[in-house]
């Protein structure tokens, strides 16, 4: 009998970085950083506005998608830890979490 080793990069063994899964229990606002930032590539053409570094459980990061998506009046979906929401959206999605008490940083251009 051979024993095979697996390698893998991942600080949990499963080949994905830990910062990219979804958090179990959410913080609190004032404890957390938003990240903003706008894409277009890979979307053909179309632009998406991305919401990162946020440590929210999964309702919780779906509450909030589905009120951004209210507050922008367009669609989104929650992908692995980011909410994104369609259209160039940075402004009014960073008052309205500055609003709830989280600070915010806008990345990229």
């Amino acid at each position: 009998m051979t024993t095979r080793i697996v390698y893998s990069s991942g600080p949990d063994g499963d080949g994905s970085p830990k910062e990219n899964k979804p958090a179990s229990q959410s913080l609190p606002a004032k404890q957390q950083t938003a990240y903003l930032r706008r894409e277009t590539k890979g979307r053909g053409g179309k632009t998406v506005t991305v919401i990162t570094n946020l440590t929210l459980s999964e309702t919780d990061r779906k509450a909030m998608a589905t009120a951004l998506k209210k507050v922008c009046g367009t669609g989104g979906a929650v992908k692995d830890a980011d909410i994104e929401i369609q259209g160039d959206h940075r402004e009014k999605i960073g008052e309205y979490l500055k609003g709830l008490g989280y600070k915010v940083k806008f990345a990229g251009g």
